[in-house]
């Protein structure tokens, strides 16, 4: 991906993926040398409300509908709740009204495993807002590998000459 081709090959994605594992690790670590430090009720009301917010509504009405198409209220509140953005302004609100704690380390957690774990990311409004390949995407993407392996082997084929 870049600026100006705004899609992931497989590589690239298994990439940004593990960058997301290495924080998940990181916050994983703090978190389970933490435990006796953790207030549980703050840590799980911050783990779970970004789901029940963002996503379980979105869900629920997704296979509800027989058409497959909702609202882009869902997708909003999806990607708000889901943001590193809203949740890094959650954590700085959290420290400035009641103090640093341990419990903070719910978001990252959560946002971290959602990305790293389950490849989830921010959802665009012209997908589906459950993951279901689309056809267009699958011919990009069997394009632009194919023209890779041919580069690829073009430039092994110049060098040999």
């Amino acid at each position: 991906m870049d600026a100006k081709n705004l899609f992931e090959t497989r590589t690239t994605y298994r990439l940004v993926r593990a960058e997301y594992a290495l924080g998940l690790v990181v916050a994983s670590v703090l978190f389970f040398t933490h435990l006796d430090e953790i207030r549980w009720l703050p840590f799980v009301a911050l783990f779970v409300y970004i789901d029940l917010i963002g996503y379980i509504p979105g869900a629920i009405a997704f296979h509800r509908s027989r058409s497959k198409k909702i609202s882009q209220v869902y997708y909003v509140l999806y990607n708000v709740m889901h943001s590193l953005v809203t949740q890094g302004l959650v954590t700085l609100a959290w420290i400035w009204l009641a103090g640093a704690e341990w419990a903070l380390l719910a978001l990252p957690i959560h946002l971290f495993g959602d990305r790293s774990l389950f490849g989830n990311f921010l959802k665009p409004f012209a997908l589906p807002f459950e993951p279901v390949p689309h056809p267009s995407y699958l011919r990009l993407r069997d394009e632009v590998e194919g023209a890779g392996r041919s580069t690829a082997a073009a430039v092994r084929g110049a060098e040999a000459t």
